[in-house]
């Protein structure tokens, strides 16, 4: 039998590790829209997203918070030109 995973307790070791605030928002924002999302695959994301970005309208670093009204879902080439990463 597979024990289950702690995630609490993994969440509470990526704060004390210093991980950034930032990258703590940008999984919450993955896990609210798998959340609410539709999953006909059942590989854990929906299917909305699927190679896709997710990208907070006001961003983190300006005060964006991690909303569904502040969340959208962008082509990966598109939202990474925006951001300057590749």
């Amino acid at each position: 039998m597979q024990r289950r995973r702690n995630w609490k307790r993994e969440y509470q070791l990526q704060k004390k590790r210093g991980d950034t605030k930032g990258q703590l928002e940008r999984q919450k924002a993955r896990r609210l829209l798998d959340k609410n999302g539709v999953d006909r695959n059942k590989n854990g994301k929906a299917d909305i997203r699927e190679g896709r970005d997710i990208d907070h309208k006001k961003p983190i670093s300006r005060g964006g918070k991690t909303t569904v009204k502040n969340l959208r879902i962008r082509n990966r080439s598109k939202n990474r030109k925006d951001n300057k990463r590749k």
